[in-house]
């Protein structure tokens, strides 16, 4: 029996996980406010976090992220997508970093550096939409390489 029990526990232990995906992380929940977010590159996650998400309606909040990094940023690259029902309704795209014009504080940072932020952040919106949809976010750097990779759910019930 002791054989048996040590052969499933290794068994448990190396089992190799065949999913291909993060796992989805809770951003915040509260009343009618629901984000979620999981990384779409398949080979790192990193963090994100805020303190409530009514603050995001506030247009700036404070929050909390870390990634080590993969890639090396001279210069970086946003797209943004809005999806509603599987079907992309809204495209944004904007340089971040530029040599000589950063914008950000990690714009220069190296490859196996870490990126940890905890500050403001201010989306530029007046208030998020009503509904559930899908915010896909990808940061590429000079070479196309993926730095980071999400999509965001959001799922709004307040009634402006």
């Amino acid at each position: 029996m002791k054989t048996l029990n040590v052969l499933l526990l290794i068994l448990v232990l190396f089992h190799v996980n065949d999913s291909r995906e993060w796992p989805m992380h809770t951003v915040c929940k509260e009343d009618n406010l629901e984000i979620y977010y999981k990384s779409c590159d398949p080979q790192q996650d990193f963090a994100l976090s805020i303190d409530r998400c009514s603050d995001i309606v506030t247009r700036t909040f404070n929050i909390r992220s870390a990634i080590v990094l993969r890639h090396s940023i001279k210069e970086l690259y946003l797209k943004a997508n809005l999806i509603i029902n599987g079907k992309t309704v809204l495209t944004y795209s904007e340089t971040i970093c530029e040599p000589g014009h950063p914008k950000l504080v990690f714009c220069g940072k190296k490859k196996g550096e870490q990126f940890y932020y905890e500050g403001p952040v201010t989306l530029g919106i007046a208030e998020i939409p009503q509904g559930d949809y899908t915010v896909s976010v990808k940061l590429t750097n000079e070479d196309h390489a993926t730095v980071a990779c999400v999509d965001f759910t959001v799922k709004n019930y307040s009634d402006y």
